[in-house]
């Protein structure tokens, strides 16, 4: 059974090779054996294709540049499930390589094979929510495409699930036979430095809450979903800290493999969204995330104000409303930048559009900046010392930068950009 059996000549002449021009390679292969190896994940026949058995397991898999690492993860994956009714689920966040085009062309003969394509927003956290709410398996796996996570533990993790009636089953590496493999120290020590800050929020005794690689039952996640942050990239802690009840959870040990190709979804916001998920949990979830960050980020711009205000006025060199003016400018340009990379890092405004972004962000600020320069020179006047007056000023405009430029620049830029 060859592809054309599957895909029509017309689509198969003209989308294969795009795809496969996409995969660079694959690790050397020439593009007539990387067809070859597509073409044996196409043509063999699986147990989804003869049973007539109810779905048993989802594998929910987000994708960021990947397209090289498909194949040869289907390839485990199916080698790994025989004889279990499975389906995978690709969450792409728009990938610049093609992966989500390519995914498709393997959907278009294997039904069990499915891709979400997301456009205008980021996140490993959401992407993984996504992926297990659009399938209907009582057990779903999350595991990433880069090849580190060995396949070959699904059939144990899909079995002590049923066993032993567990709502989550972790592939652990902090357990007897596990291993990070060839883990950066530095990583080891954020690994680290996250499970010790796990330990307050989640519901149970784990030894890997940092893995991102485990099995949950669907009963289990239709019970937590709505209490879930869905912010950053450790949706295994943010799972079992959303847990109504105590969680019976196992591990099983895995070695985890290098990266092969691809993108990590990792990035340096990612150490600040951990802490910002962990104290969203501790708080009960009663502040929106994205207003933690905006405090977050409000409370360095406090510091570079204080810092202007100190540098030119404390010092001598300028009258203090002056300097008041010149260190609201500073902290609304930090502010802005800062709040770019990360508070709105999944509507991050790039290129042109942060010069036009930033400029919208002075305007939607004018009318706070105006009261907080106003306010703070009436209380200077009125004998308070500059430092209280300044920090009164700040937090008058705090609340309306908050809502305005959530609504007039990245929102509104997020809009035009797409249209």
């Amino acid at each position: 059974m060859e592809i054309a059996d599957h895909i029509p000549d017309e689509s198969y002449n003209r989308e294969i090779p795009v795809s496969t021009q996409n995969v660079n390679g694959l690790a050397g292969d020439s593009r007539h054996k990387l067809v070859q190896r597509l073409d044996f994940v196409m043509r063999t026949e699986t147990r989804t294709a003869t049973l007539t058995e109810p779905l048993e397991l989802a594998v929910v898999v987000p994708t960021l540049n990947e397209s090289s690492n498909i194949v040869p993860l289907l390839e485990g994956i199916q080698n790994a499930l025989e004889g279990v009714n499975w389906e995978v689920i690709f969450v792409d966040d728009d990938s610049t390589d093609g992966t989500a085009e390519f995914i498709r062309q393997i959907s278009r003969a294997k039904s069990n094979v499915r891709v979400l394509h997301r456009i205008g927003r980021r996140g490993l956290s959401s992407a993984c929510i996504e992926g297990m709410l659009a399938t209907a398996a009582p057990f779903i796996v999350v595991m990433d495409a880069d090849l580190q996570h060995d396949e070959r533990l699904l059939p144990k993790m899909l079995a002590i699930a049923r066993e032993q009636a567990l709502d989550v089953v972790v592939g652990s590496r902090n357990v007897d036979g596990g291993s990070m493999g060839t883990f950066a120290a530095h990583r080891r020590w954020l690994s680290h430095a996250g499970r010790q800050l796990s330990q307050y929020v989640c519901r149970c005794s784990i030894q890997d809450p940092m893995s991102g690689f485990f099995l949950v039952r669907r009963a289990f996640l239709d019970a937590a979903v709505r209490r879930l942050s869905g912010v950053g990239f450790k949706i295994l802690v943010d799972l079992l800290a959303s847990a109504p009840r105590p969680v019976r959870l196992a591990e099983l040990p895995y070695e985890f493999r290098c990266r092969v190709n691809g993108e990590s979804k990792l990035d340096t916001t990612t150490l600040v969204e951990y802490l910002v998920l962990v104290g969203d949990k501790l708080s009960g979830g009663y502040l929106p995330i994205r207003f933690l960050f905006f405090g977050a980020v409000g409370s360095i711009g406090i510091a570079v104000h204080a810092a202007v205000v100190s540098i030119l006025f404390a010092s001598g060199h300028l009258q203090f409303f002056t300097s008041q003016a010149s260190a609201t400018l500073a902290s609304m340009t930090s502010n802005f930048f800062l709040n770019n990379w990360l508070t709105y890092r999944d509507i991050r405004l790039k290129g042109k559009h942060i010069l036009s972004g930033l400029l919208a962000f002075y305007l939607a600020c004018s009318i706070g900046a105006l009261s907080s320069v106003s306010i703070a020179n009436w209380l200077y006047q009125k004998h308070i010392p500059w430092y209280a007056s300044a920090c009164f000023g700040i937090g008058i405009s705090a609340v309306w930068n908050y809502a305005a430029t959530s609504v007039f620049v990245w929102r509104r830029m997020r809009r035009r950009r797409q249209a």
